[in-house]
């Protein structure tokens, strides 16, 4: 058994100790001239991570100081390390050293912009702190403060101030007259109660008040008109007050509380990102549907929740929606109709008419579920009432018209009048007999984002579908359509078109200029190639799924394998022989590599 040669290291290896404690002469040592001159250069100083127990005494007097080794002066010379070029410094970082006082000197950095003290030992600041009147950024976070000197709150040029994992127990009062700050992190403290003045930082963006022991929001938090992001979340709130007033705010994490009822959002109509898992909710409002039709997130998993009410639908913006761990035992069947949803959560409920598998199988089949049971009911409901169209009421209550398998040959403008003043917007009339698509469609284009005309017999699709703007899903499935016209170009927000079961022989142009298209079922057409040149699928940035089996296409163009963004390819049923049948069993990812290795070397 050979053995492998000894072979000589060339890793240098250091001696010293990861963590050593150094004294007050070591401390000074670590502010070498080279760090005095960049610091009259640059106005910056940086003495991070030194293990220094006490700040070298030459900081608070470095704008003063001449080193010895400027013995000759030549004023015909340029020069930017002379002492008549040198910067104030305005740029001072001592953090994740070992700290435990700031001495009175701080005062003497007048021009101080910038004070990093986080990761420290601080459990105290003097009062000279209050004189730097330039300071604008200071973090203190990662300290062991209590209290902050009376003089702190002069620092009325203050924006960014981060005293997070401290031990303060009370903010004083006084805290409002920092009304500069835009940015404020006491997160990680112990703070149970926050004064009135709170709301006098007006020019607040952002607010993190996590991880303490607050009991309520005083009523002037409202007042914070520029906020757009604020964490509440693990403390102990019972209740949130009406926050209309919070205009701008965007994101809102108030996870981890003790809260029972959803506050009023009335007014917060940027609101995007709600969180508020673990805590006792046990109802989303009608009025919190009708109030969010911006919202992305809500993550409300962890709660008591027992009911969604059928306006959910109303939600159309959102992506991401997490139920988990409630007391759901139904859900509406409107829940099908957000077409935008990304990810969806249900497990940990008691939706017995639910299988398991169906709820462990991801927001696709989750969602596919409800869509189907959504089709069948309705469906169901049309059977009763074959001779009449849906009302008002119905159509208000489902947000959508659904005719499907009537055998319509033509449905009349008023249905598409009374389903417009419903807004309702996803408009099925699927398996019916239909030669034209009814002229009543533009009566709902600005409402429509799903429009299903699968299983007619349309030859032609009219210029007026691409004024429905808005629309997300068009289903032309199973039909006798040979082209699309060009208006379709207009439709940019449509992420899934499905032309499957027609007489293309190519995929329309029109189809190229859909910039956020993700998902293309063309099977079962005439299709004879696939375009992948600059002006047509290259175009197509965001498509995720195509679907081109079984038609006529004789070859694969190898640049096809440079379509890494694709999750789903489809070419079985092809008349083409590479790539070979093995290859195309075996998945998309390995269709693309294929394709790949075989496009030609420049």
């Amino acid at each position: 058994m050979s053995r492998r040669p000894h072979t000589k290291s060339r890793i240098k290896v250091c001696d010293k100790s990861v963590f050593h404690l150094q004294d007050k002469k070591a401390d000074e040592s670590a502010l070498t001239n080279g760090l005095i001159k960049s610091a009259k250069r640059t106005g910056q100083l940086t003495l991070s991570g030194r293990g220094l127990g006490t700040v070298p005494e030459n900081v608070w007097k470095i704008e003063e100081l001449v080193l010895e080794d400027v013995k000759e002066i030549d004023f015909a010379r340029e020069d930017r390390h002379n002492w008549w070029n040198s910067e104030p410094l305005k740029f001072l970082d001592i953090s994740s050293n070992a700290i435990t006082a700031i001495p009175p000197e701080v005062k003497l950095l007048q021009d101080l912009v910038t004070l990093k003290l986080h990761d420290n030992a601080l459990t105290s600041l003097p009062e000279e702190i209050g004189e730097l009147k330039n300071l604008s950024n200071l973090s203190l976070n990662h300290n062991k403060l209590a209290a902050l000197p009376a003089s702190f709150f002069r620092l009325g040029e203050l924006r960014w101030l981060s005293l997070a994992h401290n031990q303060l127990q009370k903010i004083q009062p006084e805290f409002g007259d920092l009304v500069m700050l835009t940015f404020l992190d006491l997160s990680h403290n112990k703070i149970d109660t926050l004064p009135p003045g709170m709301g006098y930082l007006v020019r607040l963006v952002e607010l993190n008040l996590s991880h303490n022991q607050l009991q309520e929001l005083p009523p002037d938090i409202v007042n914070l008109r520029d906020l757009k992001k604020m964490n509440i979340s693990n403390n102990n709130l019972r209740s949130l007050p009406a926050l209309g007033e919070l205009r701008r705010m965007e994101i809102l994490d108030a996870n981890h509380n003790d809260i029972q009822e959803l506050p009023d959002f009335y007014g917060c109509t940027a609101l995007k990102e709600i969180y508020l898992a673990n805590n006792y909710i046990k109802e989303i409002t009608e009025e919190f549907c009708d109030q969010m039709h911006h919202l992305n997130v809500l993550n409300i998993r962890d709660n008591q929740l027992e009911v969604l009410p059928e306006n959910v639908s109303l939600l159309q913006k959102l992506k991401r929606l997490d139920l988990s761990n409630n007391s759901l035992n139904k859900l509406p069947k409107n829940l099908g109709l957000l077409t935008q949803l990304q990810s969806i959560s249900m497990d940990g409920n008691k939706l017995s008419f639910v299988r398991q598998d169906v709820i462990r199988g991801g927001t696709d089949r989750m969602m596919k579920f409800l869509r189907d049971r959504m089709h069948e009911e309705m469906q169901a409901e049309t059977r009763v009432n074959e001779d009449q169209w849906p009302d008002k009421f119905t159509l208000k209550k489902n947000q959508a018209l659904m005719i499907p398998g009537r055998e319509l040959r033509t449905v009349p403008d008023e249905v598409f009048q009374n389903a417009a003043e419903a807004q309702v917007h996803i408009v099925d009339m699927s398996k019916n007999i239909l030669t034209k698509v009814p002229t009543g469609i533009s009566i709902v284009r600005d409402t429509l984002s799903q429009l299903v005309l699968s299983s007619n017999h349309l030859s032609e699709l009219p210029p007026e579908v691409g004024q429905c703007r808005h629309l997300q899903l068009l289903d032309i499935s199973k039909n006798s359509l040979s082209e699309l016209p060009a208006a379709l170009e207009a439709l940019k927000e449509l992420r899934e078109l499905v032309i499957s079961n027609n007489k293309f022989t190519h995929i329309p142009h029109c189809v190229y200029s859909l910039e956020n298209l993700e998902i293309l079922l063309a099977a079962e057409n005439k299709i004879s190639e696939i375009n992948v040149s600059s002006d047509a699928l290259a175009k197509l940035s965001r498509l995720a799924v195509l679907d081109l089996a079984n038609n006529s296409i004789a070859s694969v163009p190898p640049e096809l394998g440079n379509f890494t963004h694709l999750r789903s390819l489809e070419l079985m049923g092809n008349v083409f022989r590479q790539p070979r049948h093995a290859i195309l069993a075996k998945g998309t990812a390995s269709i693309l590599a294929y394709l790949r290795d075989r496009i030609p070397a420049k």
